[in-house]
């Protein structure tokens, strides 16, 4: 049987073969489709700083801005702890964090989202994800579901769509999945809606 790990470099690899170019088009393709849901003004969502290759989520994030959601981004606090979320602005300037991520300055308020759009390395059409191993988003929608409900949003290129995700009992599924080219929606029976037609 492929291990986690396997898949997740071989989906990361499609991932960094894609040209900038196509990554550029793809998260503004993101951006102008928007949410594949009625966005609730004041809704907090919450997005990242993208890295290495991934998907950048702030095209998206911006639209979302003007539609009236508030941003947020996670800070990392300590491996195996839930991140934390603080409000942010695209124009504000960001700090490195202890990963080397940029996130929010910690005199930003703290909030708890209604939407966490997430990063992955992988994906299955059952909504499964796979991240990069530390288990940050895993925990995080544990500890923040007991709470308040969360809609977890994957964003992702096509190319990161694998056929199975050997998923464990502590991983947690998304509710969709949203790439350039399809919305995959796991709340409904109806497991993916194809914009390519």
């Amino acid at each position: 049987m492929t291990t986690k790990s396997e898949l997740r470099a071989k989906a990361l690899a499609a991932r960094d073969a894609l040209s900038e170019k196509k990554r550029a088009t793809a998260a503004t393709k993101l951006a102008r489709r928007g949410l594949p849901f009625k966005l609730l003004p004041g809704s907090i969502v919450s997005g990242y700083s993208p890295i290495r290759s991934e998907i950048d989520p702030m095209p998206l994030m911006k639209m979302l801005a003007e539609e009236g959601a508030r941003l947020a981004l996670p800070c990392v606090t300590a491996r195996g702890q839930s991140l934390v979320f603080r409000i942010f602005h695209p124009n504000d300037r960001l700090m490195m964090g202890p990963l080397g991520i940029p996130e929010p300055s910690p005199a930003a308020a703290e909030v708890v989202p209604d939407i966490m759009l997430t990063p992955l390395a992988a994906f299955d059409r059952l909504g499964h994800r796979i991240g990069y191993g530390a288990g940050h988003y895993d925990h995080t929608f544990a500890h923040l579901r007991k709470a308040k409900t969360i809609v977890g949003i994957g964003l992702a290129f096509a190319a990161q769509e694998i056929k199975a995700v050997p998923a464990l009992a502590h991983d947690v599924a998304l509710d969709y999945v949203l790439t350039e080219s399809d919305v995959f929606d796991f709340r409904s029976s109806e497991v993916a809606h194809s914009l390519r037609g």
